[in-house]
């Protein structure tokens, strides 16, 4: 009996927590969809719009804790322009060009303790 109790709390536990998911919102801006994807703990995951179902526009994307991972912008679901890419630790980034989703160059910078 015991064990049957047990296996239904588990069960019941696990039901509560996928009702308790953060579920994406959109709204309508202009001619495009602004959409905003969320962690399970509910910080922003990526926010950015859609025109005509493809990716547009500027999009950026965060981590568990709300620290930016990656900023740039889309045209027609294909990465364009400079794009920025910060490493988990804060301590280094990446600018990196695309045209038409092709990938142009990467630049690497990191920071270092001054003396």
């Amino acid at each position: 009996m015991k064990t049957v109790l047990t296996g239904m709390a588990v069960v019941l536990f696990s039901i509560s927590m996928v009702a308790q998911r953060p579920q994406p919102t959109f709204e309508r801006v202009g001619d495009m969809v602004k959409g905003i994807f969320y962690h399970d703990n509910g910080q922003i995951a990526q926010i950015g719009c859609f025109k005509d179902g493809k990716l547009q526009g500027k999009w950026a994307t965060f981590d568990k804790n709300g620290a930016k991972i990656s900023l740039g912008n889309y045209n027609q679901g294909k990465r364009t322009g400079k794009w920025v890419f910060w490493k988990p630790d804060g301590e280094a980034m990446r600018e990196v060009s695309y045209h038409d989703g092709k990938l142009l160059s990467v630049v690497e910078w990191s920071k270092r303790p001054t003396l």
